[in-house]
C-alpha cells in the first residue's frame, strides 16, 4: 500500500523491493541496532498537550503486545529515553507512522514538527488537540502580549517585582541560552505540515486506537485525509429520547438532577452531540454528562461553535430581547464552550481584545 505515493507499511510487502546493495545495507544497519525488519518504525511524540493521549495508548490493555508485536518505538518522549539526535540520525521516510499528539504552541514543537514529517511516512493527528486545537486552542482568544501580561504580572499568586517575562536568548557566562518562541496563536498539527490521518477525541478512545492498530499490523489503511472516528453526529447514535420540546432555562451539569433517558440538550444541558462526530460510543452522555465537542465538528460541519449556535436559538424558548437576555445570563461562558475544543479551525476568528 503506498500514501501519497510513498512506499508505505510492511516491507517486502506492496512497498517497491529494494534493490540488492540497498537490501544489505538495510539488513547491516537493523542487525548493528538489534532491529526488526519486519516490524514498523513508530514514533510518538507530543506537542502542547496534557499527556492524556499517551495514556490513552496503554489504556488498549493487552492490544500493547499487538503494537509490540508488529512495530518498533523509535520515538516516545513521555515513556523512553531517546534524544532529537536519534530522530535527525534516521534516513527521510525511515518512520513508518508518526502519532503526534498536542497541538502546536512554539517554535520547538513546529520544528519537531517538520522533523519527524520529514522523517515520517505518515503523519497521525492524534486527539483533538492535533487534530482542531483542543484546550490549548483557547488561547486564541487572546495574544501572546495578553497572555504573558496575565501569566507573569496579572495573576494573583505572583511575586515578579522585575515585571521579568520569558526571552527567547539569554547570555549568560557559559554561553547564549534559547527558549522556543511562543506564537501568538495555538496551531494544529496540519496547519503546519501535511496529515495523512486524524484521530480526534479527548483522548481518543480504545475502539479507535484498536481500529488503528489492526490496520497497521494488516497494512489496510483508509484514503489519506480520513477521519478515523465515526461517520454521522454523536446524536444519530445516542440513545436518549428525544421529544422536540422547546428549552426554557439553560442549566450547568451541577445544577440539575437529568433524566437518564431523556435528551440531555431539552433538559437544557448544553450538550454538543448534535454538532460533534460520533465514535466515542457516547461515553459521557452516557453518564448524564454533555457532550462537550471533543470529536469535533461532525460531517458536514465547518464551524462547530457556529453551528451549535443556530442548534441553541433553533430550540430556546425566547421570543423576545427579555427572553434573549436572560439566556445569556443563564450561559456561562457560551464562546469557551462552543468552541472548548475546536478554536484553532473556527470559520469565525476569535477577536483579540485590545
Amino acid at each position: 500500500m503506498s500514501i501519497l505515493g510513498i512506499p508505505f507499511l510492511r516491507r517486502g510487502g506492496n512497498a517497491r523491493e529494494p534493490d540488492a546493495q540497498e537490501t544489505d545495507a538495510q539488513e547491516a544497519d537493523v542487525q548493528s541496532e538489534g532491529g526488526d525488519m519486519s516490524k514498523l518504525k513508530l514514533a510518538l511524540y507530543w506537542g502542547a498537550s496534557c499527556g492524556g493521549c499517551d495514556i490513552a495508548v496503554l489504556d488498549i490493555n493487552e492490544k500493547i503486545l499487538d503494537v509490540a508485536a508488529i512495530a518498533d518505538i523509535v520515538l516516545w518522549p513521555i515513556a523512553m529515553d531517546f534524544k532529537y539526535s536519534d530522530v535527525e540520525a534516521l534516513n527521510d521516510g525511515d518512520i513508518d507512522v508518526c502519532l503526534w499528539n498536542g497541538a502546536v504552541r512554539n517554535s520547538e514543537q513546529e520544528e519537531i514538527a517538520r522533523l519527524l514529517r520529514r522523517k515520517s511516512k505518515a503523519m497521525v493527528a492524534f486527539g483533538s488537540c492535533a487534530h482542531i486545537g483542543g484546550i490549548p486552542a483557547l488561547a486564541n482568544f487572546h495574544n501572546r502580549e495578553q497572555i504573558f501580561e496575565r501569566a507573569y504580572h496579572e495573576a494573583p499568586s505572583n511575586f515578579n517585582p522585575d515585571g521579568i517575562v520569558p526571552q527567547t536568548t539569554t547570555v549568560v557566562p557559559e554561553g547564549e541560552l534559547e527558549l522556543p518562541v511562543f506564537y501568538d496563536t495555538v496551531k494544529t498539527l496540519a496547519d503546519v505540515v501535511p496529515v495523512e490521518y486524524f484521530v480526534p477525541g479527548g483522548p481518543p478512545v480504545v475502539d479507535q486506537i484498536g481500529a488503528l492498530v489492526e490496520a497497521l499490523a494488516t497494512g489496510n489503511l483508509p484514503p489519506p485525509g480520513t477521519v478515523i472516528a465515526g461517520d454521522k453526529a454523536l446524536c444519530e447514535e445516542c440513545p436518549r429520547e428525544r421529544k422536540g420540546e422547546m428549552v426554557e432555562r439553560v442549566y450547568r451539569s451541577y445544577e440539575i438532577i437529568t433524566d437518564p433517558e431523556r435528551c440531555l440538550l431539552e433538559q437544557g444541558l448544553m450538550c454538543m452531540g448534535a454538532v460533534t462526530r460520533a465514535g466515542c460510543d457516547s461515553r459521557c452522555t452516557n453518564v448524564n454528562m454533555p457532550c462537550r465537542g471533543c470529536f469535533g465538528p461532525a460531517p458536514g460541519i465547518e464551524d462547530q461553535g457556529a453551528r451549535f449556535v443556530g442548534a441553541i436559538a433553533s430550540i430556546y424558548d425566547a421570543e423576545d430581547k427579555e427572553a434573549i437576555a436572560k439566556m445569556l445570563e443563564e450561559m456561562v461562558d457560551p464562546a469557551g464552550t462552543f468552541y472548548r475544543f475546536s478554536l484553532s479551525v473556527p470559520t469565525i476568528l476569535p477577536r483579540m481584545p485590545k
